[in-house]
């Protein structure tokens, strides 16, 4: 029989015989790391380690340490759940289970649905199932033969008639569950050692709302108990964290089921946060060299036909309105708009860059089931800015964009964050609009800005839009969740559209560079970000309420009021608590909604014309004069401070 040789990361070469599988190689290597293995990486491609080579090859073995070996764990354990469904609930119709960020869900369309109390029941099973030590054995199936066999599955026979090849593979997990899959998966059910079922929502299947709607379990899974532990900790602090249940309790905003969903209502104690983080923008733009601009909410149906998001959009925006000249649109973006006020006037090279910026609201429509609180939204008001330029002036463009994203995230306390740049696939797709010369002045210009700043930003393949390349950056909220927040994005498309020119040195026409900018996202996301990074307590400059003056009774009435007027004039936003209740439930009340300071009043401060000052989180900070507190909110606010 013929020897196999199998070349290892290290450059070594180990010669099996034919049959033999990565995990024989692992054995032979050592039982410990054949232990530690969850899948094999032969000649770049995932494999099962049971699975026999096909020939020579190129091997790696992927241990726990591995993120690509936490996400085939990930799959296996969805597989498994789908297994114990079927034994508790035979009959049930089966969607998809893939591995997500965070661990992995299951898509199914049950006799009966399942209610909360079914959760314990399924992951019991599971752990009876695990027990067993079953093997994940990967077999072949015929095209015509799997749909016949799959014919009471039918959302498994769509998935194999759309994607299946003539043969293709599906994977076995005890007598009663097989799955059309590609793998691969861990070898049995034993290398399973920790997992947890999370919750139970609503989805239509493959995402569309017109589709049946099935139920989806979510689950998580990790490689050691101690790491399910920690991350079902993060999981309750996330839920402490929730900004739609801060966002009630604090009164910060609401979605109003008359109204629709996806549409949020800032309510006063919002609408002041909220006011903050708008001012504080547009003060930088001013700042910054950018001119404030206003568009209109909805314009011609003509305008967004010849942006292209007639053809390429089209489903994303809402439907028009016919009015007595034309068709009318909401706008979905704000790019036109601030293109037509670019191209109103022939612009010479000296007057480049221009840069407009507007805190512009757009509305898109957003299927129900993706619509989550304030991070996900039917309307919304974008930091959106646009910048036309001339090709030389790219790059320092960029620095100063991605200057500003970071001077941004720093200044509402975030101090860690990452930055990736999409880029096309060199034309081979056909996909991406514009011209290789474009691609690479543009792809050069964002890849020199971030080593100018000293970024490690990984360049990520076909990820760009169709129209240009792009830099995301991602923040690190307090419990060290990645946010998609910053943008900076070329455009190439819309520039050719709308015959954009400037008069260059040379006095020729030429088309100018646009590079599209948004930094909170959305104001709406941001917001949402916020709630949750501060668990609601926001820094004092951004507080809705940044003191209570709280007199202990009636006698201190008058004082009180004085200091509350005091505060007020001096540009601080104080509540005066003058409630008949004791100064205790007036305090824990004022905690509970997050106030940064409290001043008490007695009669000993009435008299010294003194406030005891209480923070929310420090509590007594001892007896100090007004002006003295007064001096040091000031100082607090002008700063805008982030520390608590």
């Amino acid at each position: 029989m013929e020897n196999i040789q199998v070349t290892l990361p290290d450059g070594s070469v180990k010669s099996v015989t034919a049959g033999s599988t990565p995990l024989d190689v692992a054995k032979g290597i050592g039982q410990r790391l054949a232990d530690d293995c969850i899948v094999a990486r032969v000649d770049g491609n995932l494999w099962d380690l049971n699975r026999a080579f096909d020939g020579d090859a190129k091997l790696e073995l992927l241990t726990t340490k591995n993120p690509d070996a936490l996400e085939v764990y990930r799959h296996s354990t969805a597989h498994l759940l789908a297994a114990a469904v079927l034994e508790l609930f035979p009959g049930t119709k089966l969607g998809i289970g893939p591995p997500i960020e965070t661990g992995f869900y299951y898509d199914f369309d049950p006799a009966e649905p399942f209610v909360p109390d079914d959760l314990e029941k399924i992951e019991k099973k599971m752990w009876e199932i695990q027990a067993r030590d079953l093997p994940y054995e990967r077999q072949y199936m015929e095209k015509e033969k799997g749909l016949v066999m799959y014919k009471d599955q039918p959302m498994k026979c769509e998935l194999i008639t759309e994607k299946a090849d003539a043969v293709f593979s599906e994977y076995t997990l005890g007598p009663h569950f097989i799955d059309f899959c590609r793998g691969p998966h861990v070898p049995s059910t034993k290398k399973i050692k920790a997992f947890k079922l999370l919750s139970i929502a609503g989805a239509y299947w493959k995402g569309n709302d017109k589709n049946a709607q099935l139920q989806r379990i979510y689950g998580t899974a990790f490689f050691s108990k101690k790491d399910l532990d920690e991350h079902l900790l993060k999981l309750e602090e996330a839920k402490k964290r929730d900004h739609r249940k801060l966002g009630q309790e604090l009164d910060l905003f609401s979605i109003q089921e008359l109204a629709g969903p996806g549409l949020i209502f800032f309510h006063p104690k919002g609408g002041i946060v909220r006011k903050q983080i708008e001012d504080w923008m547009r003060d930088q733009y001013l700042k910054r060299g950018y001119s404030l601009v206003y568009t209109p909410h909805v314009m011609r149906a003509d305008l967004w036909k010849t942006s292209g998001h007639l053809s390429h959009y089209a489903e994303n925006m809402f439907a028009g309105m016919e009015l007595d000249d034309a068709e009318y649109r909401l706008k979905p973006m704000n790019c036109p708009g601030h293109i037509l006020i670019y191209r109103d006037k022939l612009r010479s090279y000296r007057e480049l860059p221009v840069r407009l910026g507007e805190l512009g609201t757009v509305y898109r429509y957003e299927r129900s089931g993706t619509m989550h609180g304030l991070l996900r939204v039917r309307g919304f008001t974008q930091d959106d800015a646009h910048i036309f330029c001339t090709p030389e002036q790219i790059e320092s463009e960029v620095v100063s964009c991605l200057e500003f994203a970071f001077d941004t995230l720093r200044a509402f306390g975030f101090e860690k964050f990452e930055a990736e740049v999409s880029t096309w696939d060199g034309g081979v797709s056909g996909k991406y609009d514009g011209t290789a010369d474009l691609w690479e002045l543009a792809e050069g210009a964002l890849t020199r800005a971030t080593k100018r700043l000293g970024i490690n930003a990984p360049v990520i393949p076909d990820e760009a839009a169709f129209y240009g390349p792009k830099i995301d950056v991602k923040l690190l909220d307090a419990l060290g969740r990645k946010w998609q927040l910053s943008t900076v994005q070329f455009d190439f498309t819309l520039p050719r559209r709308f015959g954009l020119e400037y008069v260059a040195e040379d006095g020729k026409k030429h088309q100018p560079v646009m590079v599209h900018r948004a930094l909170y996202g959305s104001i709406e996301r941001f917001f949402g970000i916020l709630v949750e990074h501060y668990t609601g307590a926001f820094p004092v400059w951004l507080a809705p309420v940044q003191v209570a003056v709280l007199p202990i009774t009636d006698r201190q009435q008058d004082y009180a009021r004085t200091v509350h007027q005091k505060l007020i004039d001096a540009g601080f936003r104080s509540e005066f608590d003058d409630r008949k209740e004791k100064v205790n439930l007036k305090i824990r009340d004022a905690q509970m909604q997050k106030v940064p300071y409290m001043l008490v009043i007695g009669d000993r401060e009435a008299e010294a014309g003194t406030v005891a000052v209480r923070h929310r989180k420090h509590a007594d900070l001892g007896v100090k004069p007004v002006d003295e507190f007064i001096a040091m909110l000031r100082e607090q606010v002008q700063s805008k401070s982030t520390a608590d």
